[in-house]
């Protein structure tokens, strides 16, 4: 479901990235949680140029890496710091909170996490 819903036409720029961040991470979580595997940076941003094209919008490859690279951050930080279980909560959590129906706490506060990573300095 994450990539299925193209953003609104007033979605902002910046507010673009954040959205690209945020669900990433749950779209790719079988992966992370599988001992010993890492999913390749490449599937994130052919994932994020799908999402993109039915949008209609375009990032440069070398943007949508550099978010791809921030999506690894954001699971990086989720799976070093919860257990499996919790994870894979967070995920479930995070592709039912990209339902503009669905109201999550966890949701927002990792949609904070991601702008931060944004906004993080060398990273814009």
């Amino acid at each position: 479901m994450s990539f299925d819903r193209p953003l609104p036409p007033t979605t902002t720029e910046r507010g673009i990235r954040v959205a690209l961040i945020f669900p990433l991470p749950a779209e790719r979580r079988p992966l992370y949680w599988e001992p010993g595997r890492c999913p390749p940076a490449a599937q994130a941003t052919s994932l994020a140029a799908d999402w993109l094209g039915r949008s209609k919008r375009q990032l440069a490859v070398e943007e949508r890496r550099r978010l791809a690279a921030l999506s690894d951050k954001l699971a990086r930080q989720i799976e070093g710091s919860v257990s499996r279980e919790a994870g894979l909560f967070i995920s479930h959590e995070m592709n039912e909170a990209l339902d503009p129906n669905h109201q999550s706490e966890l949701a927002l506060s990792l949609m904070a996490e991601c702008e931060r990573l944004l906004d993080e300095p060398g990273e814009a």
